[in-house]
């Protein structure tokens, strides 16, 4: 596995998750997520583990798709745990993930929510 520039703050990883998708580097945008880390995606559904997070980017990027930047939502962060927000471009609600600090100070996702889509009344 080629070496990646590594989340050393929470906030990196959404700014590597840009870059990495819109290289069409799928192995890269796993690499971002722990071994088991569990996604809510695609909608309704879950995908688990970093090997499926990157066969399911590997689908995705293949359209290329063209991710802009989203200005992250401050920061909560409890000791090696951190949760990570922004107000998606796209319409989708909000996206939301919990990271872990791991044991060389780097950041990775253990849950990733891609999209919340606000309630209908």
């Amino acid at each position: 596995m080629p070496e990646y520039e590594k989340a050393m703050r929470p906030e990196d990883i959404t700014r590597l998750f840009v870059e990495r998708s819109n290289a069409g580097d799928a192995a890269g945008v796993a690499a971002l997520y722990e071994e088991d880390a569990v996604m809510a995606y695609p909608p309704g559904d879950r995908t688990v583990g970093r090997e499926a997070i990157r066969a399911l980017w590997e689908k995705v990027l293949a359209d290329r798709p063209r991710f802009e930047p989203e200005q992250p939502l401050p920061t909560l962060v409890s000791g090696d745990i951190a949760l990570t927000s922004t107000p998606p471009k796209d319409g989708a609600g909000a996206r939301a993930q919990v990271v872990r600090r791991q044991p060389d100070g780097s950041w990775l996702r253990l849950l990733d929510q891609p999209e919340f889509v606000p309630p209908t009344r």
